[in-house]
């Protein structure tokens, strides 16, 4: 695989993980169809046209995004950082999972659809893997942290609500016993929102089982 391209600019910290064009098995369908019309020189573009179509698109995989590059005239070039991928999926026609070749979809969060599409390319499912990775390497333990600490604090506000429910029944129970019956509240219910996160044996950063 060839990781020298012209058209890439990469950060100071950024390095090509995996880069590749079409696999070359893909043209057959071309040159299926292609051939037999070129005998009356329809198929003579069609050929050409595939060919250099597949020599000019180019896919990368850095440590930080997704590139796409593609067009025979003119130059287009797509890039998709990983935190902006929200699914991604890979098919293969007939002849694509004979000769170990398919295409990976990559669709962004805010998206329409498939908004990058890696096609034809060897090994697709391979390809899919270490998307994926790169993606869960890049959210990092930061997220799982605030994901837990999110869950820690509905678990408190519940155990807050119960707690005053609690506290409220007793100090109704007491008022009622009491001689004068006026219902004063309990010291303890003063101290129903008093809960905190250090009340509880929970750590938000961490997953002991």
């Amino acid at each position: 695989m060839n990781t020298e391209f012209d058209w890439l600019t990469l950060d100071d910290d950024e390095a090509v993980l995996w880069a590749d064009t079409p696999h070359p098995y893909s043209l057959v369908p071309s040159f299926i169809v292609g051939v037999p019309l070129s005998l009356v020189l329809v198929g003579i573009p069609l050929l050409v046209g595939s060919y250099l179509s597949h020599k000019n698109t180019n896919y990368v995989v850095t440590s930080d995004a997704l590139y796409r590059k593609s067009g025979v005239l003119s130059r287009s070039v797509q890039r998709i950082e990983f935190d902006k991928v929200q699914d991604t999926s890979y098919s293969q026609t007939f002849l694509g999972a004979q000769f170990g070749y398919g295409s990976v979809n990559i669709s962004t969060a805010g998206g329409s659809g498939i908004e990058m599409s890696f096609q034809n390319v060897a090994d697709p499912q391979s390809l899919q893997t270490l998307i994926n990775e790169r993606i869960k390497h890049r959210a990092g333990p930061e997220t799982d942290a605030e994901g837990k600490a999110a869950v820690l604090d509905d678990i408190l506000t519940e155990l807050r609500a119960i707690r005053r429910a609690v506290e409220g029944d007793e100090g109704v129970a007491a008022g009622d016993d009491s001689p004068d019956g006026d219902g004063t509240e309990s010291a303890s219910g003063a101290s129903a929102d008093a809960l905190e996160p250090s009340d509880f044996e929970f750590d938000a950063t961490t997953d002991e089982r």
